[in-house]
């Protein structure tokens, strides 16, 4: 039996150039106003000056940055097709670029671990990354709907607000500590997901579109006016934040503390840097677990039922229980995320989940490229840092939204980071020889 090889046309020059230049124009558009243009204090009055050079400087650097990119890309996938083409038997054997993938990773992760440790006196930087690190992890919940599954959901903060409430209660009404109430905020978001995805499992596309959006403003409803539970508009304070095993972040007192159980002088910096290596871990998981997914008959699922529902169900495939699972995982996840945003902030209100949250995180995961995990980082980074960098415009931020995912959807439809690897690859059986057959 003779396998059938498919190898992929690699681009051209003439390719990569124009990709290049489409990652770069949205560079420009994004950075105009949060990085070529700024506010300074003039004679006691407020004028915009120029960063010219700084925007260049900023766009060549994705132009290059995405050539080097594409090409370091290309080269890995023509050495992984040549090395699976003759090293095909050994499945087990670990090729060169899973290698160089696997030292790019842990690169990454040295950085994020290294990150608070570097910077620990610059609390503006770590309060940005575990933003950072927040929005990472609300991407890969709603890839696992969107992404994996293909069901497209404009209420996505709905379940982040869910998991956030649901803390604040159980621990200021009942005295629940982060972790108690950790998987049982998870497991209310998890149910809230499945009355969300019950009656709207007969609906596709834009009519899905809208009855999520329509779920997450009549959470945010109930939350403004169901006063009694929620606090209404004035929302609920004094939420408890996490301690270290039972270690609370505060002045030495009567009780033991932190810094009194370690030796150390007290400081603000040390709840700040304990954040963020919560939610670093948080994130982590959340990165583990979906891979991990992907990889079981039930995330072959999601993805069957993203490229052909009608094909599935010819199948026998039930697709109900299918897409319940995704919404389920994906609002279980975002929940997670809530829960540290409420612990993090030590209050909430229904102005912190409104619909330009939703926006925002599916731009992420639009943005970095629908099913890529990488990607979701890549525009999480993009899409919190840049505001960063030009606070005094970030009223436009949406605007800026908007034109970034039109332009993405003329010239890159799939994402920045659009391609990635199969899920399972098919190895054609070897003979005794070792040859293919």
């Amino acid at each position: 039996m003779t396998a059938l090889v498919l190898q992929e046309n690699q681009p051209s020059a003439a390719m990569r150039l124009k990709d290049a230049a489409a990652v770069a124009l949205i560079a420009l558009l994004l950075g105009i106003p949060m990085i070529g243009l700024t506010t300074v204090d003039q004679g006691g009055a407020l004028r915009v000056a120029s960063r010219w050079p700084l925007l260049a400087a900023f766009v060549g650097g994705c132009f290059f940055g995405r050539l080097a990119l594409r090409y370091a890309l290309d080269r890995l996938q023509r050495r992984r097709q040549a090395l699976e083409r003759t090293d095909s038997p050994t499945v087990g054997r670990q090729t060169a670029a899973s290698r160089l993938l696997r030292r790019m990773g842990w690169g990454a992760l040295a950085v994020a671990l290294l990150l608070p440790l570097f910077f620990t006196d610059n609390r503006y930087l770590v309060d940005t990354a575990t933003t950072v690190l927040i929005y990472v992890m609300l991407g890969w919940g709603l890839n696992v709907v969107v992404g994996l599954a293909g069901l497209l959901d404009l209420g996505y903060v709905a379940f982040y607000a869910v998991g956030a409430y649901s803390y604040a209660l159980l621990s200021t009404q009942l005295g629940w500590g982060f972790w108690q109430a950790l998987p049982v905020a998870g497991a209310v978001a998890a149910t809230f997901g499945i009355i969300l995805g019950w009656p709207t499992l007969r609906l596709r596309g834009d009519y899905l579109a809208i009855v999520t959006l329509g779920f997450g403003e009549i959470i945010r409803l109930i939350l403004v006016n169901w006063t009694e539970m929620s606090g209404g508009p004035n929302g609920i304070t004094s939420i408890p934040r996490p301690s270290f095993f039972g270690l609370p972040f505060k002045p030495p007192g009567d009780e033991p503390t932190f810094a009194a159980f370690f030796g150390l002088e007290f400081s603000p910096s040390h709840r700040i840097v304990f954040l963020y290596y919560l939610i670093l871990a948080l994130a982590l998981l959340t990165n583990l677990f979906v891979s991990r997914l992907r990889r079981l008959p039930i995330g072959r699922a999601w993805e069957a039922v993203r490229e052909d529902e009608i094909a599935c169900k010819a199948l026998g495939m039930n697709v109900t229980y299918v897409k319940l699972s995704a919404f389920a995982i994906g609002a279980m996840l975002g929940g997670f995320a809530g829960v540290f945003f409420a612990a993090r902030q030590g209050f909430i209100s229904p102005e912190s989940f409104t619909f330009n949250e939703s926006a925002i995180i599916l731009a992420i995961v639009v943005l970095g490229g629908m099913g890529s995990q990488l990607g979701v980082v890549l525009a999480s980074l993009v899409l919190v840092l840049l505001p960063e960098l030009g606070r005094d415009f970030a009223e436009y931020r949406m605007l800026l939204f908007g034109a970034a995912m039109i332009l993405i959807m003329i010239w890159k439809p799939g994402g920045i980071l659009a391609h990635r690897q199969p899920t399972l690859r098919h190895r054609p059986a070897a003979d005794d020889s070792g040859a293919p057959r």
